[in-house]
C-alpha cells in the first residue's frame, strides 16, 4: 500500500518528472546540433560547388576567347593581298595581348613548304627579310626532312622566342597529323602537346591552329582545299596563365586545382596540365577533403578539372559555434517548453469542470451558429464555383467566336497589304494601320481571356503558377523566384484545386503589389506525403493586425475560404517591416471532405 502511494505521488502532476525533461532537452540539443552541423557543412560543400562551376566557366570562356582570336588571325590573312611582317606586327600589336588576352603567349603562321622547296623557301626569306625587324636569320629546324614542312615564318611577339622561328612544327608526327586533318576538314585543330614556351614544371604551353586557303580557290571537296592550302595560323597560349586566373574566383584557403587531359590516347590517368599545389604551395595534410571534378571542352580534347579544399577551410568562426550555440538554445527551450507543459497539465483538471459547467442554452445557440456559418460556406462555395464556370465558358466563346473571326479578319488585312504594297502606296498604308490595329485588338483579346480563365490551366497547376509569375515579374518589376519541390505536382490535381491555388496565387501577388512595397518574393510549391503546399512570403512592410480585419478587405477572407472548401489549412504569419508569408496546405491524394462532397450536390 505505502509503495502504490508513493508511486501515485512520483506521477503526479505536483511531482513533474525532472529527470525526463533533462534527458529530453539534451536529445535535442544533440540534434540540434547534429542537424546544424549537417546544415553547414551541405551549404560549405554547395557553395565550394557554385565557385567550382564559376571557375570553371572562366576556363571555358577564355578558351572561347582565345579561339576567337585566332579565327580573326585567319581572316585577317584571308582578307589581305599580302602578308608582311609589318602588317602582321601591327595587326597583332593592336590587340593588346598583355592587357586583352595575357595567356597568349605567341601568334604565328606555319608556311605550308613541299619537301622538295625547303631549300628555296628558305632562301627566298633570307633574300626578302628587312633588317631590324626583331626576325633573326631563318635557319630551319631541321635542317633536311623528307616530308612536306610547316615551318612557323611569322611570329608576334619574337622576341625571347627567337629560337622558335623557323622550327618545322610538322617534324613531330602527332602535330603532323593534326595539321592534316585540319587542312582536310578546314576544322580548327589542337593536338594537346606541350610546345615548351613555359619551362616551370606543370606550366604548360599549348597550341591551337587554323587552316589557311588561298582566298580566290574553291574549298569544296578534300583535293580542291589541298590544292588551295597555303599554311596555318596559330596560338600559343600557357595554360597556367590561363587557369590560375579562374582559381582566384574560389576565395577559400588551401583551394587547389588540377587539371587534366583525359582525351583518348592519353595515358590511363591523364595527362597533367596545371596542378595548383605547386605554385600556391597548398598543404592539406590529413584532413577531409571535398572534392569537384567538372569537364572542360578544349576543342574537341576533353579536360577534366579537379576542385579540391580541406573541408575546415568553409567554415567561418561563426559557422564553428553554431552547431554548440543550437546545441545550448535546445537543451534551454525545451526545457522551459517542458516546465510549461507540467505547469499548464496542472489546470486540465480545472479546465474540465469549467467545460461541464456550460448551459445547454450555450451548446444549442453554437450549434446554430455552426449551423449558419456552415450554410453560408456553402453558398459561398457554389458561387465562387459557378463564377469560375462563367468565366471558362465566357473565355471559350471569346476565344472560339471573337479570336476566329478576328484572325480571319487579319488574315484579309495581311492580304490586302501584301497587294497594295506596291501600287497603291496610301490604300497600303491605311491597310497596315488596319493590320495594327487588328493585332492590337487581338492582343486585348487575349488578355481579357487571360483575365478571366488563363488556357495556361489547362496545362497543370505547375505551368499555370510559372506563367503567373511571369506575368507578375513583367507587370511590377519585382523579383520572383520560383521554387518546386517533388515530382508529379500536377498529378491527381483536380481542376477545383488547380484553380483555387492560382487564385489563391493571383490574389496574394496583387496583394504584394499594392501594399507590401517588396522588391523580393519567393513562390515555393511542393508535394510530399500526399499533400500540396504553397507558400508565398515577401519581405516587404509585413501585415498589421487591423489589416486582416479591415472593413471592405476580403482578399485574405476569399484565400482562407478557398482552402477551407478544399478541406485544407490556410496559415497567414507576418510582422511590421519583416514581410509576410502564406502557406496552404492541401491533402490531394485522399478522398475529398464530407464538405467537399456535399458541395457538389447544391
Amino acid at each position: 500500500m505505502r509503495a502504490l502511494i508513493a508511486r501515485k505521488k512520483l506521477f503526479s502532476p505536483a511531482q513533474p518528472l525532472w529527470w525526463t525533461g533533462l534527458l529530453l532537452s539534451l536529445g535535442v540539443g544533440v540534434g540540434l546540433h547534429v542537424f546544424t552541423a549537417n546544415s553547414l557543412e551541405a551549404e560549405a560543400s554547395e557553395r565550394f560547388r557554385t565557385q567550382a562551376r564559376s571557375s570553371q566557366f572562366n576556363i571555358a570562356t577564355g578558351i572561347k576567347a582565345y579561339t576567337d582570336v585566332l579565327r580573326g588571325t585567319a581572316s585577317f590573312f584571308q582578307s589581305v593581298d599580302s602578308i608582311t611582317r609589318e602588317n602582321f606586327h601591327r595587326y597583332v600589336q593592336g590587340l593588346d595581348l598583355r592587357r586583352n588576352f595575357p595567356a597568349i603567349v605567341s601568334i604565328n603562321f606555319a608556311q605550308h613548304v613541299p619537301a622538295e622547296q625547303r631549300a628555296a623557301f628558305e632562301q627566298y626569306v633570307r633574300r626578302t627579310a628587312k633588317p631590324g625587324d626583331g626576325y633573326p636569320e631563318l635557319v630551319l629546324k631541321p635542317s633536311a626532312s623528307q616530308a612536306d614542312a610547316a615551318i612557323l615564318s611569322l611570329m608576334e611577339p619574337i622576341a625571347g622566342l627567337e629560337a622558335k622561328f623557323g622550327v618545322d612544327i610538322a617534324a613531330r608526327p602527332a602535330v603532323a597529323e593534326s595539321l592534316a586533318a585540319s587542312r582536310d576538314t578546314g576544322m580548327l585543330s589542337a593536338s594537346g602537346l606541350p610546345i615548351g614556351f613555359d619551362i616551370l614544371p606543370n606550366r604548360q604551353a599549348l597550341a591551337m591552329r587554323l587552316p589557311v586557303y588561298r582566298p580566290d580557290m574553291p574549298l569544296s571537296t578534300v583535293m580542291q582545299r589541298r590544292a588551295a592550302y597555303v599554311g596555318s595560323v596559330g596560338i600559343g597560349f600557357s595554360v597556367h596563365r590561363l587557369v590560375s586566373e579562374a582559381l582566384a574566383e574560389i576565395p577559400v584557403h588551401n583551394a587547389r586545382l588540377t587539371l587534366q587531359d583525359v582525351s583518348e590516347g592519353t595515358p590511363a590517368d591523364g595527362a597533367l596540365l596545371y596542378d595548383s599545389a605547386d605554385t600556391d604551395e597548398a598543404a592539406i595534410g590529413n584532413e577531409r577533403l571535398i572534392t569537384c571534378v567538372l569537364p572542360i571542352d578544349f576543342n574537341g580534347r576533353q579536360w577534366q578539372a579537379r576542385f579540391t579544399a580541406p573541408m575546415s577551410s568553409l567554415y567561418s568562426r561563426v559557422d564553428v559555434l553554431l552547431p554548440w550555440l543550437a546545441l545550448l538554445t535546445g537543451f534551454a527551450g525545451t526545457m522551459l517548453i517542458y516546465a510549461l507543459f507540467y505547469t499548464l497539465s496542472s489546470s486540465r483538471l480545472r479546465a474540465i469542470r469549467m467545460a461541464k459547467a456550460m448551459t445547454r442554452e450555450l451548446r444549442e445557440s453554437q450549434a446554430k451558429l455552426q449551423l449558419s456559418h456552415h450554410k453560408l460556406r456553402r453558398l459561398a462555395a457554389h458561387a465562387e464555383q459557378i463564377k469560375e464556370e462563367e468565366r471558362k465558358r465566357i473565355a471559350r466563346e471569346i476565344h472560339d467566336d471573337l479570336g476566329q473571326n478576328l484572325l480571319a479578319l487579319r488574315i484579309e488585312a495581311d492580304v490586302l497589304t501584301t497587294r497594295t504594297s506596291h501600287r497603291h502606296s496610301r490604300l497600303h498604308e491605311r491597310a497596315r494601320c488596319t493590320l495594327a490595329q487588328i493585332d492590337n485588338t487581338i492582343k486585348s483579346v487575349r488578355q481579357i481571356i487571360n483575365d478571366l480563365r488563363p488556357n495556361v490551366l489547362d496545362l497543370g497547376l505547375s505551368a499555370a503558377v510559372e506563367w503567373q509569375i511571369g506575368q507578375f515579374r513583367q507587370r511590377s518589376g519585382i523579383v520572383c523566384e520560383l521554387i518546386e519541390n517533388g515530382a508529379d505536382i500536377d498529378l491527381g490535381i483536380d481542376d477545383k484545386c488547380a484553380i483555387a491555388y492560382f487564385r489563391i496565387l493571383q490574389e496574394s501577388l496583387s496583394n504584394i503589389l499594392q501594399h507590401a512595397h517588396a522588391s523580393l518574393v519567393r513562390v515555393e510549391l511542393r508535394r510530399q506525403d500526399g499533400v500540396l503546399s504553397m507558400s508565398i512570403s515577401d519581405n516587404g512592410v509585413g501585415l498589421h493586425d487591423r489589416s486582416r480585419n479591415k472593413f471592405g478587405s476580403f482578399g485574405l477572407v476569399g484565400i482562407e475560404e478557398r482552402v477551407s472548401i478544399l478541406g485544407g489549412t490556410c496559415t497567414i504569419t507576418g510582422a511590421p517591416n519583416a514581410g509576410t508569408t502564406i502557406l496552404v496546405t492541401v491533402p490531394v491524394n485522399h478522398a475529398p471532405s464530407s464538405f467537399t462532397r456535399r458541395l457538389g450536390t447544391i
